[in-house]
Formats: structure tokens, sequence, C-alpha cells
């Protein structure tokens, strides 16, 4: 049985694809309504195409990393979406590449993701805020965020999941009081589209070269796999959770193989 949504609308910053559409599909389908951003409008419009079947779905294109674009992001989610009572921040940039080959251009790819994830929160936040209903926040984390996976070097992405962690902790607290709830799945290996730039598909079934024999439970995640754990944190059936980071991993945490 999916979570009830009756009502509600989400925000996904990030959910052309991946774990964030598969969320809004989620909220959709409970009775809710989602609005998603992309940076890439084609890609973007067959998204919220593929939304708008089963619900009501808006799509807001932008590319997250030119701090110019994020004004209207912004203006476009206070001003037509100032309802919104959910808030998934999915968006990341897992893109191998060793420490020492890092120009400053690539670094700053990652601080002006998440920076302007922090500010599209803000003003999310601010429309809860006047509503008076409180609220669910969800991040996007990721194990990298927790430990380091030699084959797949990954520092800038590491420094950014985990201030998405470190964001949870601290807004966890800072808006309980306003019974806004903020918390965090952090996955391991999961299919989805960096996923598979990282993995040929010829061996997306082969439990070595697609890093499923590194999951205690044999396999590589799906987006389905998180995004019903990130449904359930943005329910009320977590009314009693916030602050949380939890592992939706296959076990690697636990130990890995």
């Amino acid at each position: 049985m999916g979570e009830d949504f009756e009502g509600r609308k989400l925000v996904v910053v990030g959910g052309s694809s991946g774990i964030g559409f598969a969320t809004a599909e989620q909220v959709i389908a409970g009775g809710g309504s989602a609005v998603i951003t992309g940076r890439n409008p084609d890609k973007l419009q067959a998204a919220v195409e593929a939304l708008s079947k089963h619900g009501k779905a808006w799509g807001i294109a932008a590319e997250l990393t030119d701090r110019a674009q994020i004004p209207e992001v912004r203006n476009r989610i206070a001003d037509e979406h100032a309802d919104a009572s959910l808030l998934v921040n999915g968006a990341g940039i897992f893109v191998p590449k060793p420490f020492t080959e890092y120009d400053e251009d690539f670094y700053d790819s990652f601080n002006e993701l998440n920076r302007a994830m922090f500010f599209i929160t803000q003003t999310v936040v601010a429309g809860m805020l006047s509503a008076g209903n409180g609220g669910s926040i969800v991040n996007i984390g990721a194990m990298w965020a927790h430990q380091g996976i030699a084959a797949t070097p990954h520092t800038g992405f590491s420094v950014q999941k985990g201030g998405l962690h470190s964001l949870t902790k601290a807004l966890a607290i800072e808006l309980a009081p306003h019974a806004i709830r903020v918390n965090a799945v952090s996955p391991a290996a999961v299919r989805t589209p960096p996923y598979y730039r990282l993995v040929p598909e010829a061996h997306l079934e082969d439990p070595v070269n697609s890093f499923a024999s590194m999951h205690p439970l044999g396999r590589v995640g799906t987006v389905e796999d998180v995004a019903n754990m990130t449904s359930f944190l943005l329910s009320e059936k977590a009314s009693w959770m916030t602050g949380a980071i939890v592992d939706v991993d296959g076990g690697v945490m636990a130990g890995r193989n």
C-alpha cells in the first residue's frame, strides 16, 4: 500500500529522472501533485508529461550549477507553488575523477549545486512557515558521504552529499518547532543515469563488474528501493522522525563484501 499524500504538493529538485522522478510518481499515486526541476528542457517536458498521466505535475527548467538561473526558480516556486508542503533535494553530480585532476571550475560545480538547493529549500520553507501546517523535507544523500570506494574516486561528490547530510541535521533542529521534519536517505550504488555511465550496459547483470557483489544483499539498488523510503519519510507515517540519515544501501554500511 502506498502512502497518503492527498492534497499535498511536492517540489523535487532534480526530478526529471532517477530517484527524484520515482518519488514524484509515488506522491502523485498517493493523491498528491509534484513540481520537478531539470536541466534538460526536453527531458523535463517528457517527465512532466509522464507524471501528468496520473495527476498534476509541473516542470521548472534550470541548470542548478548556474547561479544566475536560481532566482527564477525561486520566484516561480514562491509565486506558483507556495503551497508545497513536501520537498526532495535529489540533484547530484557523480563523475568519478581522481582528486589530483580536479580544476577549480569542476570543484565549484559541487558547491554551486548545494548553494542552489540551500536557497531553493529556503524558498519552499518560507511557504511552509507561512501556511503554518508543517511539512517534510528529504535530502538524497549518499553512501559516498560516509566512506570512500577505491574504484570510484569521488571527493567532490562526497563533499556535496556530505553537505546535504549536515544540512539535514542542522535544519531538522531549527525547523522542528514549526513541525517541519527534515530527513535524508543515503543510498549505495543505484541504477540511475550516473550509474549507467559508470557501468557499461553489458555488465549490468555481472555481479562483479556491476558493483552488485559489494552489497551484502547481492544486488545494486533500484530507484524504487530508494523512492520507497523517501516517500515514507515524506509521509505522516514518519511523523516522529526528523534529523535521521537512513541507509538504503543493500547492507553496505553494515559491512562490505
